[in-house]
């Protein structure tokens, strides 16, 4: 094998090593942002969920208990302001079921110490938002 040839071989592996190096570090690139930001879509997720318990359980206590500390609307609010807060980080659908639940609960908390439908209407938002928060989790690579 002549020199020509030889070299002609060695240039063509040492372009398609470079080529599978670059591919490669591509794709680890790339799928290491893909992990990081599935692993904060589930741990937003998961924080808004426990907060989503929480506040059902602020309405509840309201409700059935009448107990004005466990179930003092100013917790509510608070609640309200995190899972606003944090749905934003896991998906836009997310997003707007819990600025839908904020709605409603900027329109009936005066009225869940006494009235069943709204304490059944801030319930449903409440599910609505768990349910999406599921399908997004569901969807995630």
């Amino acid at each position: 094998m002549e020199l020509h040839d030889k070299l002609k071989t060695y240039y063509v592996t040492a372009i398609l090593g470079v080529v599978f190096a670059i591919v490669g570090f591509s794709y680890n690139t790339w799928r290491l942002e893909v992990s990081e930001d599935n692993n904060n879509i589930r741990t937003a997720s998961f924080e808004v969920l426990k907060e989503l318990a929480e506040l059902e359980q602020i309405i509840y206590a309201a409700h059935f208990d009448k107990n004005q500390i466990e179930g003092s609307p100013r917790k509510g609010w608070v609640k309200i302001g995190l899972i606003v807060d944090l749905s934003s980080l896991v998906s836009k659908p997310v997003e707007q079921d819990a600025n839908a639940l904020a709605s409603a609960w900027q329109d009936k908390w005066e009225s869940i110490t006494h009235d069943r439908t709204a304490v059944d209407l801030l319930v449903s938002k409440i599910e609505t938002v768990r349910q999406e928060i599921k399908s997004t989790l569901g969807m995630l690579e």
